[in-house]
């Protein structure tokens, strides 16, 4: 048997070693926020629910987004060990700009309803971890205003091309008046689709009140305290709009859409061109011999049409079809830093992610945006070790398969 003994007070004092206190509730939620499922869950408690609805929702019965994320986790990578990966350079450069790791902010629409900080916090953030951030059309800052709050930010434009031809001109304008150089042309939207969570919610810019609003206003008090006073919740770039996102959608977005307006843009657009919403080989080539820059293979998240392809899958295709010229981005399911590793290493120059960095938004405003940089940011640079590669530039297909 062990013979026991008092502890001594200084033996006690080293395990004894308690956290300081921290007062502010933004603090607290953002130091237990490990992932960025970490960050949603605290979204879904500071938000009103038809807010974080509409962020986590997708269409119908949201096959689209489960199957996208199971896509990812279907990812088995192959490390290569005994390398030295001591001092890892996550950096990558597209367009001509490095960018800290690859990564691209995607465009979302309602920012400002997720929190009062809005776009200009996601740029500003955007702009200090050097990747890019891509403003929505639907966005609630204007192009000017995002400019100027973040000036030394990587600024993309995102564009729905209008039924109003003159009003898209219009705004391309403003866009190059602003200083943006890279465009990202939407066209998976030839109308809204039907996100049911929004529906039954009955979410509206600007937002209602409901009796179902107030009852949610009562356990979400601050969040409505914002919304009360500061200015109004509006589509910057589109004032004059409103509704709920399918009949916004009706209103702007052109079903008549095709090739030929692609063709179009090119000729309006003087810097680099991406379209978004690629979900095919063909199309992919289809674009790029339009003489545009690249694309993005996105389902847009599984909000538009349910049971549309897995873009991951056809990622590889993609990248081999049109060789190492174009830019291939890709988004819908990208939620941690090994899924923007496996990204890279099935083709992508960079992934693209929305709800993750609203989450942060949601949770804890531009702080949270940062600690969602940050935890994807991390996460991807110590993958990359575990893989064995001390670049981006190193992974490769080689590391990188499907377990199926």
């Amino acid at each position: 048997m062990n013979d026991r003994q008092i502890p001594k007070w200084s033996e006690l004092r080293e395990l004894l070693q308690f956290r300081r206190l921290e007062l502010d509730p933004v603090e607290r939620r953002l130091a237990r926020a490990f992932t960025i499922a970490d960050l949603r869950e605290g979204a879904r408690k500071t938000t009103p629910r038809a807010v974080f609805n509409y962020t986590d929702g997708a269409a119908e019965e949201e096959i689209t987004i489960a199957r996208c994320r199971q896509a990812f986790r279907d990812i088995e990578f192959v490390p290569s060990v005994l390398r030295d990966v001591s001092s890892p350079d996550p950096t990558t450069e597209i367009f001509g700009k490095q960018l800290a790791f690859p990564l691209v902010l995607a465009p979302t629409g309602y920012t400002r309803m997720m929190h009062n900080d809005g776009e200009k916090a996601v740029a500003r953030v955007a702009a200090r971890y050097n990747v890019p951030y891509t403003l929505s059309t639907v966005g609630t800052t204007t192009v000017e205003d995002l400019a100027e709050a973040a000036p030394d930010g990587n600024n993309w434009f995102q564009l729905y091309v209008a039924k109003d031809r003159a009003k898209t001109v219009e705004l391309v304008d403003r866009v190059i008046a602003s200083g943006y150089t890279t465009l990202m042309v939407t066209v998976d939207t030839q109308v809204g689709g039907s996100r049911v969570r929004e529906l039954r919610d009955g979410l509206t810019i600007p937002p209602a009140l409901s009796v179902g609003t107030f009852a949610d206003m009562a356990t979400h008090p601050s969040w409505w305290f914002d919304k009360l006073t500061t200015a109004p919740i509006e589509f910057a770039s589109l004032r004059g709009f409103s509704g709920n996102s399918a009949e916004v959608a009706d209103q702007i977005f052109d079903p008549g859409l095709t090739f030929e307006d692609i063709a179009w843009l090119r000729t309006v657009w003087p810097h680099k061109l991406l379209v978004k919403g690629i979900q095919s080989v063909a199309d992919a080539e289809r674009v790029v011999e339009l003489g545009c820059d690249g694309v993005v293979l996105s389902n847009h998240g599984g909000r538009q049409l349910d049971r549309s392809p897995t873009v991951l899958r056809i990622l590889p295709v993609v990248r081999e079809r049109l060789g190492s010229g174009p830019v291939v981005l890709i988004d819908s399911g990208v939620m941690s830093g090994s899924d923007i590793l496996a990204a890279v290493g099935l083709g992508a120059d960079a992934a693209m992610v929305g709800r993750a960095y609203l989450y942060g938004l949601m949770a804890g405003g531009e702080r949270g945006v940062s600690r969602a940089l940050e935890i994807l940011r991390g996460q991807y640079v110590r993958s990359m070790q575990l893989l064995g590669v001390k670049t981006t530039a190193g992974v490769s297909r080689d590391h990188v398969s499907f377990v199926d």
